[in-house]
């Protein structure tokens, strides 16, 4: 465990805590930007054991998580008109509480799991279930579409960060996939939100659902 390794690891939960602390919506999309780029290096944590096909996953995935989804969405939020979160379900102070917590939950959940002959485990996996609990407790306590598509986008992070303990011994081709799935996730969240925007003209998830009552 050298000082890159801890220094990626740390970097990913400030970026959890950080993500939860904002209410502008562009530094989120900053933030998740910032995430996508450190947890798209973690394959290269395998030092000698890894291959060109490993560096050239991660050099794709930095392209995608750190540009290409940042952009959609920073188009998405000059579509929208929305610029921060104003009114969330929780308050940022209890957010970021609830946060720290997580972080606590995640280190004793990942000494519950058995990772034989990865050394970094007892170090990624913690950072990993941190960050996936982080996304769901973003598409719970925030209320605009947009907040929640960033939410989306830190569990998808997390779930990433999990399999890069393993991106050693399994076909990159599976975590190609789950990339894939996450780029096309986007694309049809982003056309959704544009069109809710032009509709409604807001991205409020409390007043859509309060159409159905209607």
């Amino acid at each position: 465990m050298n000082t890159l390794h801890m220094a990626l690891i740390v970097g990913v939960v400030l970026t959890n805590l950080a993500s939860l602390g904002s209410s502008r919506l562009l530094a989120c999309i900053t933030i998740i930007g910032v995430q996508g780029v450190l947890v798209s290096l973690l394959p290269l944590l395998g030092g000698a054991h890894v291959t060109w096909t490993v560096l050239l996953f991660a050099l794709v995935n930095c392209a995608v998580k750190g540009g290409l989804i940042p952009w959609l969405l920073r188009r998405a939020l000059l579509v929208s008109g929305t610029r921060s979160e104003l009114d969330p379900f929780v308050s940022y102070t209890i957010a970021l509480l609830l946060g720290v917590a997580a972080l606590g939950g995640a280190s004793w959940l990942s000494t519950r799991l058995p990772f034989a002959g990865h050394h970094l485990a007892q170090y990624v996996a913690p950072m990993a279930f941190h960050t996936m609990l982080i996304g769901l407790l973003l598409v719970i306590v925030r209320r605009t579409a947009l907040s929640q598509i960033l939410g989306y986008l830190t569990l998808e992070n997390g779930i990433f960060a999990f399999g890069a303990l393993f991106a050693i011994k399994e076909p990159w081709l599976v975590q190609l996939g789950v990339l894939l799935d996450l780029l096309a996730g986007v694309f049809v969240m982003g056309i959704a939100l544009f069109h809710i925007s032009r509709t409604f003209d807001h991205i409020d998830t409390v007043k859509l659902s309060a159409l159905k009552d209607q």
